[in-house]
């Protein structure tokens, strides 16, 4: 693994594990209750908080996979600069179930 995907993830992973752990839990949240925190979310965004509370020299190849992953799924879908961006609930939405929320700063 490169140093500018581990720098370049943690930048476009703007959300705290925190963060994103709280977001996974609501999300997954229905009538009938909640999911068990480690089945809260997308698959995508478990695996994006397994990485989040990682140190990077215990990082495995999947782990990097999935960094490269979410990198280029957030590229494709903001502007290189990542600046704040207001968007349809949806979009923002499934931005932040792999931790990237467009309207916090980076």
């Amino acid at each position: 693994m490169t140093d500018s995907l581990w720098d370049e993830f943690h930048r476009v992973v703007n959300m705290t594990s925190h963060e994103l752990e709280d977001w996974l839990r609501t999300r997954s949240a229905g009538e009938s209750g909640e999911e068990l925190p480690d089945r809260a979310g997308t698959p995508t965004g478990q695996e994006v908080l397994r990485v989040l509370r990682k140190r990077r020299t215990d990082l495995t190849t999947e782990d990097v996979k999935v960094m490269r992953k979410v990198v280029d799924r957030v590229h494709a879908q903001r502007r290189e600069d990542l600046e704040p961006t207001a968007g349809e609930a949806h979009w923002r939405h499934r931005l932040m179930s792999i931790g990237h929320d467009p309207l916090k700063p980076v």
